[in-house]
């Protein structure tokens, strides 16, 4: 049998939209055969589609007047961008896996007219940054190295698994007044399953590539997804989550609210998982919230019109 899997982009929870069910078939095809008769070979081989980031078919446009600078993580050198005045409080926006800093762009302005400094990057791996692999740790490190270059930082806003590395973070004590999570998973174990589970891997397999994840993270899923750590977290927090959201089902969501005292979650409706961060409305929702604009927060978006009146 060939050692080598096919040349296929790699593939996860998040990128899954831009596969054909030919080549997704193609792909459990393989792996499920492979994980059968070289079990070793499949587990290797999903471990690297697990901690290899897509590369979009797509580039962002850098939003206007952003300056340009580098940050040196464990991971190697990662690319930043900041717009507003250096001196104006400060917010960090964290992009998902397989994404770049600029998809988060449609925030910058809103946030700008509040007058905040807005601070982005491309994770580890990702866009601009050095690395072609990365994973949840090195996510964590970045924000961490970033806080330490350009912050002190007001807010975070996080997407997918971005807002998850800005949550484990958060956990580590990093100071801030407000967070927003948009999208993002409560659990990374149900996140490596669910990758696990569209390779099509044996069973065996699959706790053998968990395990191995584990060794990479230095902690095991179990302590990663605690979420009643959260429970001692004392900020504002903000939940946009969308009801139909395939890649992150809106339970996530719900979940991480439960844990968060006083967190605010916002059901939003046909945005999905990365729609949303396009939609102005969802826009103008974290910079309000960034800003302390609480009592303006609606719980479901887009905005249900009232029940119309009985007569």
């Amino acid at each position: 049998m060939n050692s080598h899997a096919p040349s296929l982009s790699p593939i996860n929870s998040t990128i899954v939209r831009s596969w054909s069910l030919a080549l997704l078939a193609t792909t459990r095809a393989y792996f499920g055969l492979t994980s059968r008769l070289r079990p070793t070979l499949a587990r290797r081989q999903a471990e690297r589609l697990f901690t290899t980031p897509p590369r979009p078919a797509r580039r962002w446009p850098v939003p206007a007047a952003a300056r340009r600078d580098s940050v040196l993580t464990p991971a190697g050198h990662v690319a930043v961008w900041q717009a507003g005045p250096a001196a104006a409080p400060a917010v960090l926006l964290s992009h998902g896996w397989g994404g770049a800093g600029a998809q988060l762009g449609g925030f910058v302005a809103p946030l700008l007219a509040r007058g905040f400094r807005v601070v982005w990057f491309d994770h580890p791996g990702h866009g601009d940054s050095d690395g072609r692999r990365s994973a949840l740790p090195e996510l964590v490190d970045a924000i961490h190295a970033v806080h330490a270059t350009c912050g002190p930082f007001h807010a975070a806003v996080g997407h997918s698994l971005g807002g998850a590395a800005q949550r484990q973070r958060q956990r580590g004590g990093l100071p801030l007044a407000r967070v927003a999570l948009v999208g993002a998973p409560a659990s990374i174990a149900e996140y490596m399953h669910g990758f696990a589970r569209r390779l099509g891997l044996t069973a065996a397999v699959r706790e053998g590539l968990g395990r191995r994840i584990e060794q990479r993270y230095g902690r095991s899923f179990a302590d990663i997804d605690r979420l009643v750590d959260l429970g001692r977290l004392q900020l504002p927090a903000l939940l946009v989550h969308d009801a139909g959201d395939r890649h992150v089902p809106f339970a996530h969501g719900e979940r991480i609210a439960a844990a968060l005292p006083g967190a605010r979650l916002v059901r939003t409706h046909g945005f999905g998982h990365f729609r949303i961060l396009r939609q102005p409305e969802v826009q103008a929702l974290v910079a309000a919230f960034v800003a302390g604009e609480d009592e303006a927060l609606p719980a479901e978006l887009p905005r249900l019109p009232p029940p119309a009146p009985l007569y």
